[in-house]
């Protein structure tokens, strides 16, 4: 029982040995399924460590030891593997080896063996994708407890004389197995457990810079200005705890927000050697309050003492900083420096998407301008030549069709959205169409076929009337016979399709090349919806032209069918 007592006593500066171990920075790369050959030394030279002062710290009985040796291989391998487990028992049990006695060959024999058995189990969790399981306190005592059972029969099998073999595994044999068993055991619950404490507020870091990222992109949507940077710095200011945020673009400050704030002020121009170094280099900057201290170019009184600054990128040009600040007396920790870097880099990377956005837009926009400018020039002279020849028959008529041409280039002239219904579309259509029935007469008939149920779905403006044009300009006015344009509207499998036909049947590809309008009409839907929709164009030559409008289906609609 005394035995019992002082192995656990003596197992017990272990533990403490080990939870400093695991408080240490060294710790945590150590305990991942894949080691580096750097992590897989230092974990030898710790484990061998643990192995030698079992044996030094043992307890003499009958020309023996008792120890508490078998911990460090048998853990080394659980965590580290095979090779890295005999290695640390080879380690052991050479130096138990040179400490002589009548077993000193079996012991070295055994401690290299319980090595071996902790990394086979080490290999079979990981081949059984239960590598988790390496740091599971009952899987290391179990081990453990094999382990030294194994040792207590290679000294029967090993040692001479047998008696005295036999005597001793007596005495040591219930101490040791207990002792190294709940000894691997607890050492095992202490690296989990601290492992579990890093998961934990790793966990809890990765949510609170997600949800800090999610509002500052949603800050950002309106781009990089005075507004923006002072809801950045504030936001940045609460949620890090720093003593202070400010924001710069390349020549001025921003915003600023903390300690400091009554002289660093918003619009003054940057001073500061460290900012100014950040954007000249495009990198990052970091004065830790102790090997380099940071000095304000503003005032003596400064309470800053330390600062990280890091440059906010657009395609690789520096366009402004985001700078952390801390008081004197007050560390800067990793963990802000780390939030603040990796803030910058998704900073960087929205201010780049928001000025693809922009791009985008202003490119909309031009091919609104261009979509808007394809209405023929002529048809503003054959209107007005219409209008003149009916003026002399029907005023009335020749009144409607000025307040339809009117209508027509007002909204030409007024649309500024690149969205717009196809109840305002047909709207903008009919304009065109009855100054277009005016000038052919007989001629031309249009037949409008579109469900009522779709005139709310969107589409981009001015997609209609450059194809009802063009089914003018190259179907009707080219045959002698009576021309026809039918214009339907409704649901598909895959969403709306939208058909414009003529009874002409005299497209061909120059036609196309000429047509620009059908061009721009296909490029803009399939950046709205995507490459699935826009335009088809078929013909039977002589019979039929046919160009087929393809558009998703509104969410709405789909839950009503």
């Amino acid at each position: 029982m005394g035995l019992i007592i002082d192995l656990l006593q003596q197992m017990s500066v272990f533990l403490v040995i080990a939870y400093i171990f695991t408080k240490s920075p060294a710790f945590r790369p150590l305990t991942s399924e894949s080691l580096s050959w750097r992590h897989k030394l230092l974990l030898y030279v710790i484990f061998s460590s643990f192995s030698i002062m079992g044996t030094y710290f043992g307890l003499p009985v009958q020309d023996a030891i008792a120890n508490t040796r078998a911990i460090g291989p048998v853990l080394a391998g659980l965590i580290g593997g095979p090779l890295l487990g005999v290695a640390t028992g080879i380690t052991g049990g050479l130096h138990r080896y040179f400490l002589g006695g009548f077993t000193a060959f079996s012991c070295g024999v055994s401690t290299t063996m319980e090595g071996l058995i902790g990394g086979l189990v080490c290999m079979i969790l990981l081949r059984r994708g239960q590598a988790e399981q390496r740091f599971n306190p009952l899987i290391a005592l179990l081990t453990t407890l094999c382990a030294e059972g194994l040792q207590m029969g290679i000294i029967l099998l090993l040692s001479t004389p047998r008696a005295e073999a036999f005597q001793l595994v007596q005495a040591i044999a219930a101490p040791m197995i207990l002792a190294n068993s709940a000894g691997a055991a607890l050492f095992m619950s202490i690296i989990r457990d601290q492992r579990r404490m890093y998961d934990h507020f790793g966990a809890m870091f990765s949510a609170k810079a997600f949800e800090l990222a999610e509002r500052v992109l949603e800050i950002l949507g309106d781009g990089l200005n005075h507004k923006t940077a002072l809801q950045m710095a504030q936001l940045l200011h609460r949620w890090t705890g720093v003593g202070a945020v400010a924001i710069t673009d390349r020549k001025q400050v921003l915003a600023f927000v903390g300690l400091g704030e009554d002289h660093h002020l918003a619009g003054s121009q940057i001073m500061s050697p460290l900012t100014r170094r950040a954007i000249e280099n495009n990198q990052t900057v970091f004065a830790d309050g102790v090997r380099e201290i940071y000095h304000c170019t503003i005032s003596d009184q400064c309470p800053l003492s330390s600062a990280l600054v890091v440059p906010l990128r657009v395609d690789q040009d520096v366009i402004g900083t985001i700078k952390l600040y801390e008081p004197r007396r007050k560390l800067f920790l990793n963990i802000n420096r780390s939030l603040g870097e990796g803030l910058a880099a998704l900073l960087s990377e929205q201010l780049m998407h928001s000025r693809y956005q922009e791009q985008k837009t202003l490119l909309a926009q031009s091919e609104l301008k261009l979509a808007q400018a394809q209405v023929n020039p002529h048809f503003l002279f054959n209107a007005l030549n219409t209008v003149v020849a009916v003026l002399r028959k029907d005023a009335d008529q020749a009144r409607d069709l000025l307040l339809h041409l009117s209508r027509f280039f007002r909204k030409n002239l007024k649309r500024s959205s690149d969205i717009t219904t196809l109840e305002e579309e047909l709207d903008h259509v009919r304009s065109y169409l009855y100054i277009e029935e005016a000038r052919f007469g007989d001629r031309l008939s249009v037949n409008l076929e579109v469900d009522a149920a779709l005139m709310s779905i969107h589409l981009p403006a001015f997609t209609l009337q450059p194809l009802i044009e063009n089914a003018i300009k190259h179907g009707v006015s080219k045959i002698i016979e009576p021309g026809t344009i039918n214009l339907s509207a409704a649901r598909t499998d895959h969403g709306v399709e939208i058909l414009i036909c003529d009874n002409a049947g005299t497209y061909t590809e120059h036609d196309q090349s000429d047509g620009l309008g059908l061009q721009i009409v296909d490029k803009r839907i399939k950046n709205l919806y995507g490459p699935s929709y826009g335009l088809t164009l078929s013909c039977q030559p002589g019979e039929m032209t046919k160009v087929s409008i393809k558009l998703p289906l509104p969410e709405s609609m789909e839950s009503k069918a």
